[in-house]
């Protein structure tokens, strides 16, 4: 009975899985996670591309991106960074300077550094890109937000920029007008209370789709969303009158009710609790929707002069042809 008893090994298997369901009813948005990340390629430290800033230059950019979106307004904290391995074919000089881990020993040399390669079966180089993603959360989740059109709106009523790290906001919303759509929705309350708090109102998604960055190049180029292509796309919406659904980042954790909310099962998703000193500026009545007091952000986008906004146009960063807007005086310029 020992011998056999030693002998017995554990059985393994396949059990089928409603994803379809699960995905549905157990997501605060259905079919798409609520987890954030970017991902951080190395830079090129040279300019034939040949050659690669080591690993700790790229944990630092990843660094550098959190510590500046949340100096500029943006309600996220951190919550993880993760080398990922890429593949890719590498020859010429890249090829003799990195290929060269032959033993065991020689993978000390390789601790720091973004690209080294080795050579496969038939004779070809492949390299190994060490890329960084790096994990964040909203402090208090998303807030989901239904905008409803009506025959004779003419305006959605607000305007969209995006800061130097990519991520779009709210920049303006039209005032005195109970009739326009961002009223009508409670989308200008609260970004009159962000606007109070010193923070910038983050779009995290558009009908259910992330519009946050993702991805920032070797050039040091951040890839996110174009802020003229996603105002067509809310015109497009007023047009043939179909709703607008927007998620966006908000600090105050009672604030986050899951768009699934309505389904019995729905689950809260994750999200940092606030640190007990920050206090609410003043008290909400029951029409408010009140977030949390910042210290002032250093990388505000949003020009003001004495006698009001402004508008600038600047050169997207990201090398396209379109352009960011920080804020509009001109009713043309509202969605």
């Amino acid at each position: 009975m020992v011998s056999e008893l030693f002998r017995t090994r554990l059985k393994d298997g396949y059990v089928s899985y409603r994803w379809e369901r699960s995905m549905q009813e157990f997501l605060p948005v259905p079919f798409s996670s609520c987890f954030l990340s970017i991902l951080l390629l190395p830079k090129d430290s040279d300019e034939g591309a040949s050659h690669y800033n080591d690993l700790e230059d790229t944990l630092a950019s990843a660094n550098a991106w959190l510590n500046a979106s949340q100096a500029s307004g943006v309600p996220i904290v951190f919550m993880n960074v993760q080398t990922e391995s890429l593949l890719t074919k590498i020859s010429g000089t890249t090829a003799s300077s990195t290929v060269n881990a032959g033993s065991l020993s020689d993978l000390s040399n390789l601790a720091n550094a973004s690209l080294y390669g080795f050579e496969d079966y038939h004779g070809v180089d492949i390299g190994v890109v060490r890329a960084v993603r790096l994990w964040y959360a909203s402090l208090g989740g998303e807030f989901a937000i239904e905008i409803k059109l009506r025959e004779d709106d003419t305006k959605l009523g607000f305007a969209i920029s995006r800061t130097e790290e990519g991520f779009i906001f709210i920049s303006s919303v039209i005032d005195d007008d109970e009739n326009a759509p961002s009223t009508r929705s409670g989308l200008h309350n609260l970004y009159k209370e962000a606007t109070n708090s010193s923070r910038l109102l983050v779009v995290s998604r558009v009908v259910n789709q992330k519009v946050l960055p993702w991805l920032v190049s070797s050039t040091g180029a951040i890839r996110c969303f174009d802020t003229v292509s996603l105002s067509q796309k809310l015109s497009l919406h007023r047009h043939a009158k179909v709703p607008i659904t927007i998620h966006v980042l908000l600090w105050d954790r009672a604030l986050a009710v899951p768009s699934g909310a309505n389904r019995s099962r729905a689950a809260t998703p994750f999200v940092m609790q606030l640190p007990p000193e920050v206090q609410l500026s003043c008290h909400p009545d029951e029409n408010q929707i009140q977030l949390l007091p910042p210290e002032v952000p250093s990388g505000s986008s949003r020009v003001v002069g004495d006698h009001g906004p402004e508008i600038r146009l600047e050169q997207d960063t990201a090398g396209e042809s379109s352009f960011r807007f920080h804020d509009f005086a001109l009713a043309s310029n509202w969605v």
